[in-house]
């Protein structure tokens, strides 16, 4: 009972989100550090501030930095994605991956990169297109006087399965023109580097720019429709502006990571343990959690099989069935 009440203090909240900070920067240091060269935090700062040649520079600043620094936009973007949705449709159970926002993206992306290779900057458009529609028809398929718990994730869960089934029978049909097919289904960022992190990094920057600035309405949104209007918002506006910021992020994420799953679900209700349902402060500790969550992922994967390695998705799909178990026990929903 004190911890309920601790945890809705601003104070105790921005305590969490330092930590939180805290244990990403963790997670960034460890990326940097191990792998099949292992360097120390003062090899690192030296490597990366005073050389600009050798073997060292050249794994830290064209592997491992831009691989950790896009994994915490991938994480970052997943999570605060899932926070969104969660919100949005007053569901817990809702996430990109669950729902089938990002098999939509991956099969925009997908059909970018077999139809028109040559413009690759389309790729983001291209998934967010995909994404955004996948999300406006799960909605629909979900909407009966109301959206039902249920019937938004059996909507998702099928629509999810159609869009990456097709996905993956593209791909298949087209192996010899897409590299990393395997990487991309279970999501990786193995040979990622600059030019995927400024490809997608002002998506992300203005996806999760617009889901915080308008945390404040998702609160209100959350206490349901009736009372939102009568509150003075325009509510169909915010669910969109919403949704299209959670299917923007998502759909960045897959465009470079491909369908790395379960972030979205794990991050939002960790955070949400420590420091309750205000989005203005759930947003942000999604966001921290999630990045240091696939960073961690991405640099255990490198890991444990050196020098070969696992991707980040294999890890995730390790850690996320069991809370989603979790969270089905934790909760009864009715039909």
């Amino acid at each position: 009972m004190k911890y309920e009440i601790l945890r809705r203090t601003a104070g105790f909240r921005l305590t969490i989100l330092a930590i939180l900070a805290l244990l990403l920067a963790a997670a960034l240091l460890a990326g940097l550090r191990f792998g099949s060269l292992r360097l120390d935090a003062a090899e690192i700062l030296h490597t990366l501030l005073s050389e600009r040649e050798g073997v060292k520079y050249q794994i830290l600043w064209n592997i491992r930095l831009p691989r950790v620094l896009l994994g915490a936009l991938v994480g970052g973007s997943l999570a605060v994605s899932g926070a969104v949705l969660q919100g949005i449709m007053r569901n817990p159970l809702a996430s990109p991956g669950i729902i089938g926002i990002s098999s939509g993206g991956g099969l925009g992306g997908v059909l970018v990169l077999l139809a028109l290779p040559q413009f690759s900057h389309l790729l983001v458009p291209a998934a967010f297109a995909g994404a955004l529609a996948t999300a406006f028809l799960v909605y629909l398929l979900a909407w009966k006087r109301g959206i039902d718990p249920v019937r938004l994730i059996l909507s998702g869960v099928a629509i999810g399965s159609m869009l990456g089934a097709a996905s993956s029978t593209i791909l298949l049909f087209n192996a010899e023109k897409v590299a990393g097919i395997l990487d991309f289904t279970v999501g990786s960022l193995s040979t990622r580097s600059w030019p995927q992190f400024r490809l997608v990094w002002p998506y992300m920057l203005g996806g999760f720019l617009v889901s915080w600035l308008a945390s404040s309405r998702l609160n209100i949104l959350m206490l349901g429709d009736e009372v939102a209007a009568g509150l003075g918002i325009r509510v169909e506006r915010v669910r969109l502006l919403l949704l299209s910021a959670a299917a923007l992020l998502a759909a960045a994420a897959v465009s470079v990571a491909g369908l790395l799953g379960f972030v979205g679900l794990i991050a939002p209700h960790i955070v949400r343990l420590l420091i309750g349902s205000d989005n203005r402060f759930l947003v942000p500790g999604a966001a921290l959690f999630g990045a240091a969550l696939v960073v961690g992922c991405d640099t255990i994967g490198r890991m444990v099989m050196d020098p070969s390695e696992l991707p980040a998705g294999v890890i995730m799909s390790l850690l996320g069935p069991p809370f989603f178990l979790y969270l089905l026990r934790r909760r009864s929903y009715a039909a």
